[in-house]
């Protein structure tokens, strides 16, 4: 019996043998894949920092240029010349601290004041809305296949047009009130009104 169990135990070696490295060979494409995906989203987050700095500092530059365009000395100078100087100090800070110590700090900052943080959340959040609506009108705006062929608020609210009534009266009607109702009944010869 001894030799027939002699290629069974060669086959299971053999297969726990390729389990092995299949198993080996799997942890290691799993690691590498890992890793991969790892260095990836760090230049992604260093490339989005890299913008949120950029950002930072050009809002900083506009606030110092509005600031040097104010009467010097004024207290709304001194004001955005401070906050125009803190922007760019951030916008430095961004550039030069990996997200690790960024995510600590901001971390540490919430937990000593809680109030100033949640505000500036909510302040973030306001501005985060304002932005995406304006970038949203300005698409609407600028979205025509054939051009602009709608006509701008006011004219379309204003625009109007002489009927005559079956009576005999002419009128001027605007474009959404109820049918045959006239806006501004006329007579013949006025130029708008009754006479």
């Amino acid at each position: 019996m001894t030799k027939s169990n002699a290629p069974n135990d060669d086959i299971k070696q053999k297969a726990k043998s390729a389990a092995e490295d299949l198993g080996s060979s799997a942890r290691d494409t799993a690691q590498d894949a890992a890793s991969a995906v790892r260095e990836e989203a760090m230049r992604r987050a260093d490339s989005a920092k890299s913008g949120v700095a950029d950002e930072v500092s050009d809002v900083a530059s506009g606030l110092r240029k509005a600031a040097e365009d104010m009467r010097s000395g004024s207290p709304q100078e001194r004001t955005i010349g401070q906050i125009a100087g803190g922007l760019a100090d951030m916008s430095e800070a961004i550039r030069d601290k990996d997200l690790g110590e960024m995510a600590g700090e901001l971390s540490d900052f919430a937990k000593r004041n809680p109030l100033l943080f949640i505000g500036g959340i909510a302040l973030a959040g306001f501005a985060a809305t304002r932005f995406a609506t304006a970038s949203a009108r300005r698409d609407d705006r600028g979205n025509t296949q054939d051009g602009d062929d709608r006509a701008p608020y006011s004219a379309r609210n204003t625009a109007q047009a002489d009927v005559q009534t079956a009576s005999g009266v002419h009128a001027r009607t605007r474009p959404g009130g109820a049918a045959g109702t006239p806006a501004t009944p006329r007579t013949p010869g006025t130029a708008g009104g009754t006479s």
